[in-house]
């Protein structure tokens, strides 16, 4: 047999990149690219803006990396791509097709940005080369496909109501991106947030402005807004007596020194803080005071502070009361190269955190690490006494199930979407793992492998659902149907993919640890007619997100355009529908 080669970075594997075939072997002339400091400096303010959630220079992520971009591309293919990439796939363009079978999902149109700011980002990647690259052994023994079923369509389909439409927070689309839907406790009112900076109060289906942290903290980053801004809120259990709010929000580094940092050799791109606010409860706006909890360095703009929640079903009195529960993810590291993710939990990266608001014994004295952590009673220089559990990519949406089991699901990196059943101190296994496959980040980047027979030796926790990229790209958390209005979802925890909007669900009671569920699709109506969420958003990219109010009915909200959904009733047909 001949042996087979394949060519990676020194130090960092990288895939042959789709993105450069349309002119292999051929010289490109791109002498109009401009050189000069600031054009340069533009462009990279405005490719770390808007275009680094999806893109770096050293590994593939959700796009590929662009190192060398503009050797092997014309100024008018790169143009014509980032201004509308649908028209270029729809104009069967043979590398943008190449491109959306490879990482399965659509590129956001830029088309509204001045051409002059699109020259400057071309300048700017102008000056990343492509990387030296040295000859290794290829292994062959990578999983193709590695979930050959396809999700089967149930025949359950659910009718759904307009409730209501957020205002613009923008001219241009995206207008809207409403991200997280939940209730106030003890008055059961439903609050939106835009990640652009408002908190809306929903009264009879109209939104009303409850807080402008946009105008509390000028420094708010919004941009590129896939994970960056206004990231979730969460009311204290007893807002209604203390007016106290929390809220997570990205800005840029400043002089206000991080509590979780890292060496200096790994970028700093943004921070992601946790607030605490305290106004008077019945006041509307609300207004408060402010108290920073911690901020945390993120070395790109992907992957932050995006969720906090407490337990719903914790009782005053109980050990879980009043504990804030809080996603985090990697940051990006894994792509760029340096994980802050591993096997230890020395950082609170890749993880879901617990803390107490209201304590003190954390190194900065601003809150507390409850005794009951996991990790509590280890060596705080060692580990990160706050970890409940690690070893996640971006734990994107936590919830519980009527039975008290906390549920995350992590959004994936090349090739698998996931659901955990979260259990205090457990490995989740990322980088090392994307579902229950080996990732070989640094070798393979984009390919999975088989666990080896030795695998329990990990100690690695898998998850309880998952389904790869032939189904969707990006696993939008849900939360088990506990309402009354549809019975026909009773037992069942509902999710979907974030950029198609197809819709997911799993028997709540077949999760169970170290087995896979079964996950079914189902569709919806609306006024009678069988439909889907891409066809109510009218956009290819929904972005959705679910919604769970006090009396455990649930919601679907379209970031896209700003509009929430009610589940209001079901049907089960003959035949497994089709939108």
């Amino acid at each position: 047999m001949k042996k087979r080669f394949i060519l990676i970075s020194a130090g960092v594997v990288s895939q042959l990149m789709i993105f450069l075939a349309c002119n292999s072997g051929t010289a490109i002339e791109n002498r109009s690219i401009a050189t000069d400091s600031t054009t340069i400096a533009h462009g990279q303010h405005s490719f770390e803006g808007k275009c680094s959630s999806c893109h770096n220079f050293y590994l593939d992520g959700i796009g590929p990396q662009l190192a060398g971009v503009t050797s092997d591309n014309s100024v008018d293919w790169i143009k014509s791509f980032i201004q509308d990439p649908k028209a270029k796939i729809d104009g069967g363009d043979s590398t943008a097709k190449k491109l959306f079978k490879r990482y399965k999902t659509l590129m956001p149109s830029f088309g509204n940005l001045p051409e002059g700011e699109i020259n400057a980002i071309i300048a700017f990647l102008h000056t990343k080369k492509k990387q030296n690259r040295i000859l290794v052994k290829e292994d062959t023994t990578d999983i193709k496909n590695p979930i050959a079923d396809s999700i089967q369509t149930s025949n359950l389909v659910v009718g759904v109501d307009s409730i209501a439409q957020i205002p613009a927070s923008s001219d241009q689309a995206p207008f809207t991106r409403i991200t997280k839907l939940t209730y106030q406790p003890g008055t059961g009112k439903l609050f939106v947030v835009d990640i652009r900076g408002k908190l809306y109060s929903l009264e009879n289906g109209q939104p009303k402005l409850f807080f402008d942290l946009a105008a509390q903290r000028p420094k708010l980053v919004t941009q590129p807004g896939i994970a960056t801004g206004f990231g979730s809120f969460a009311f204290h259990p007893q807002f209604t007596k203390n007016g106290i709010l929390y809220t997570t929000h990205a800005e840029y580094p400043s002089l206000h020194r991080s509590d979780f940092n890292y060496t200096d050799s790994i970028p700093v791109m943004l921070q992601w803080v946790l607030t605490e606010w305290k106004g008077d409860p019945s006041a509307f706006p609300f207004t408060g005071t402010s108290r920073e909890l911690f901020r945390i360095d993120m070395p790109t703009s992907i992957h932050g502070m995006q969720e906090i929640a407490f337990n719903p079903l914790a009782k005053a009195g109980s050990k879980d009361y009043g504990l804030l529960y809080i996603g985090i993810g990697d940051g990006g590291s894994a792509e760029i190269g340096h994980a802050l993710v591993s096997k230890d939990p020395r950082g609170i990266w890749g993880s879901i955190i617990r803390i107490d608001p209201a304590g003190h014994n954390s190194k900065n004295g601003k809150y507390g690490v409850p005794s009951i952590n996991p990790f509590y009673k280890k060596d705080s220089s060692q580990f990160a006494r706050e970890v409940y559990a690690y070893g996640f990519r971006n734990p994107h949406r936590i919830s519980w199930t009527k039975s008290g089991q906390l549920l995350a699901v992590n959004i994936g990196e090349h090739n698998i979407e996931a659901l955990n059943m979260i259990m205090p101190g457990h490995f989740y296994g990322w980088p090392i793992r994307e579902g229950t496959f080996i990732e070989r980040f640094y070798n393979d980047n984009g390919k999975i492998y088989p666990t080896p027979s030795n695998d329990s030796a990990f100690h690695i926790t898998y998850p309880v659902a998952q389904f790869d990229h032939d189904e969707g790209t990006a696993i939008s958390g849900g939360f088990e149907y506990q309402g009354s209005a549809v019975p026909e979802l009773k037992g069942k925890y509902v999710f979907a993919d974030i950029g198609t909007g197809k819709l997911f669900y799993v028997e709540t009671k077949d999760l169970k640890m170290g087995r896979q569920a079964t996950i079914r699709k189902w569709n919806i109506e609306r006024n009678g007619s069988l439909t889907s969420v891409a066809a109510l958003c009218k956009n290819p990219r929904v972005d959705i997100r679910f919604g769970m109010d006090s009396k455990g009915e649930l919601y679907i909200l379209t970031k896209y355009d700003g509009k929430i959904y009610k589940l209001v009733s079901a049907q089960k047909t003959q035949k497994p529908g089709r939108a």
